[in-house]
């Protein structure tokens, strides 16, 4: 199974080396190392420094929205079930620099309290037989987008604007049921369930939630 997935990802690579060095970047990525960085990662694969794997994160051209529809395709293919669950939900890198896009001091529940941290969202697909992420999405604070000159420097893209998190998490839950994912239900925590456009979209869809509310959100009914 693993080779049926590699061999679909490095088809988007051009150049033999990055080919090899994403092969053996998701074999560090699966493997269990106390620490995955560029260092560790490289010495997993047997190479003496981290410059290939570094080059691959940074420099190789390659469609990463394209692996992700592969990697979509793939565990759709081999989980997919009618009652099957979309999980939306953040995780944190923590960070010591203030270079790296979306880096800021924030909650992450990686830490469980505000550190110096960099924050995404994911989309896993959840089956009875197995789950995976499907897809992701970085989320870049105001303190980014709202200076477009660090923007600049990080080599954003020209058109970066800000996006909360339950929007980022719309659009992957948008782009997974349109591309066919059968799905029964989505389910968040209270970052998404607060969030009425987001709820407002899946009640469009006719698409099953459940979704944590916090204790002071307010719901309007028709009691009177």
């Amino acid at each position: 199974m693993f080779d049926q997935l590699t061999g679909r990802i490095v088809g988007r690579l051009a150049r033999v080396e990055p080919r090899r060095h994403a092969t053996a970047l998701v074999l560090g990525l699966l493997a269990d190392l106390p620490r995955k960085n560029c260092w560790t990662l490289a010495e997993h694969a047997g190479d003496s420094t981290p410059d290939g794997m570094q080059h691959l994160l940074h420099r190789a051209k390659w469609d990463a929205d394209a692996v992700r529809d592969d990697v979509c395709a793939y565990v759709v293919e081999h989980l997919a079930e009618d009652e099957a669950v979309l999980v939306v939900d953040e995780t944190g890198d923590l960070k010591k620099g203030t270079a790296t896009v979306g880096v800021q001091r924030q909650y992450t529940g990686t830490a469980g309290r505000i550190e110096n941290s960099q924050v995404a969202v994911y989309l896993v697909y959840s089956a009875a037989c197995g789950h995976a992420a499907i897809d992701r999405a970085l989320y870049v604070p105001r303190s980014w987008t709202d200076d477009l000159d660090r923007c600049r420097t990080a080599g954003t893209a020209e058109d970066l604007t800000f996006t909360t998190k339950p929007v980022l998490a719309a659009r992957m839950i948008t782009r997974a049921l349109d591309a066919g994912t059968p799905a029964r239900w989505v389910a968040g925590d209270e970052v998404y369930g607060d969030n009425p456009h987001l709820r407002a979209a899946l009640e469009d869809r006719r698409t099953g939630y459940v979704l944590v509310v916090s204790s002071t959100h307010q719901v309007t009914t028709v009691a009177e």
